[in-house]
């Protein structure tokens, strides 16, 4: 993995869980607003979309280097939508990364055969 596919993955892992915290307060603020004086979805709501439109370009740019197959590229976009979904992207990409660092050494070392 090269270091603009390694960045474009961190990036991608970074703004996952943010967005994901981002998505579960609107969604407490929305609820608040109905049942009490609170009224913060206007704010929250323009953090959210900023970071869902982050999580969006940086997925699409990881999809690009990645050369993702149709199947994971999905799935991380459907993460991205789900209220803690977010979560669950950034674990995944962080094993993602890990393997990808492990498979660079080991071939680096001679134990496995450069593909």
């Amino acid at each position: 993995m090269d270091l603009k596919t390694a960045t474009a993955l961190r990036r991608l892992r970074l703004v996952s869980a943010p967005e994901a915290i981002s998505f579960l307060l609107l969604l407490v603020c929305s609820v608040l607003k109905r049942t009490t004086e609170f009224d913060a979805v206007r704010p929250m709501g323009l953090i959210h979309g900023v970071l869902f439109i982050l999580y969006v370009i940086f997925w699409a740019d990881a999809w690009n280097r990645t050369k993702w197959d149709l199947k994971t590229a999905a799935l991380y976009f459907v993460l991205s939508v789900l209220p803690t979904g977010g979560f669950f992207a950034e674990r995944k990409l962080r094993r993602e990364a890990e393997d990808a660092v492990i498979a660079s050494r080991a071939r680096r070392e001679g134990v496995v055969e450069a593909s």
